[in-house]
């Protein structure tokens, strides 16, 4: 059973959301902010596989808490906001974030997103011991989700980030339209129109080509047609 960790201050929506999720098979533990949030990690038996995370909260900004709380390996992230606005979601998945809903959100929008992120973040459990993908000097774990550059430093990616350099190293050297991109990250869930893709390829662009100087770009813009991932890749 799937273990998620909803952090939001009002207690209506604490108790909707774990309500529902509840009788959807997930164990749901509740924090109304950061500080109440630490203890519960700290209790909890086994680490929680998703955290559900309001913005706007008293104390420490739910920002701040998705940027300690991201790690590789860490939980899933996805952030809840009663602004809604595009800065906001582009910050959140910028500090690491995987998926960013708006509120008032509908449960099972909610739902699928989680079961999304999910589904994503077990898709390399069936993956054979020591798969690893390199290409242009760097390495790509696929078992234990780890990317490391070709100087040997080892580059920390949110778990969209981990589907999406996925995608592209099954499929190099060939366009990819975003469309086709979303259906592969993210499966049946994707929204055509969600735009993350797009936040997730530029921070995607940063890690590789901003980690080692002088190389050629590793994720190409095809005109009219998408992206390409230009190395070859050896899988091991």
């Amino acid at each position: 059973m799937p273990n998620i960790l909803l952090v939001d201050d009002d207690p209506g929506i604490r108790d909707l959301v774990s309500d529902f999720l509840g009788r959807h098979g997930y164990a749901v533990t509740t924090a109304e902010d950061g500080t109440s949030m630490d203890r519960a990690i700290s209790a909890a038996p086994t680490p929680f596989d998703l955290v559900v995370l309001d913005l706007m909260m008293p104390g420490e900004h739910g920002l701040e808490i998705a940027r300690r709380i991201s790690s590789p390996g860490g939980p899933g992230i996805i952030m809840l906001s009663a602004m809604g606005e595009d800065g906001d979601r582009i910050v959140g998945l910028e500090v690491g974030a995987d998926d960013y809903l708006p509120k008032p959100c509908n449960p099972r929008e909610l739902l699928a997103r989680i079961r999304a992120v999910l589904r994503r973040r077990q898709g390399t459990a069936s993956e054979p011991g020591g798969v690893v993908a390199e290409f242009d000097g760097w390495k790509l774990d696929l078992v234990r989700r780890e990317l490391t550059s070709p100087d040997g430093v080892l580059i920390a990616l949110s778990d969209g980030e981990f589907s999406l350099l996925r995608v592209f190293v099954e499929r190099p050297q060939q366009p990819l339209g975003r469309e086709e991109l979303l259906e592969l990250a993210r499966g049946r869930d994707a929204d055509s129109y969600d735009r993350s893709i797009d936040v997730q390829i530029s921070r995607l662009r940063r890690k590789l080509d901003g980690a080692v100087k002088n190389r050629e770009e590793l994720i190409r813009t095809v005109r009219n047609e998408g992206y390409m991932f230009t190395p070859k890749v050896i899988r091991r």
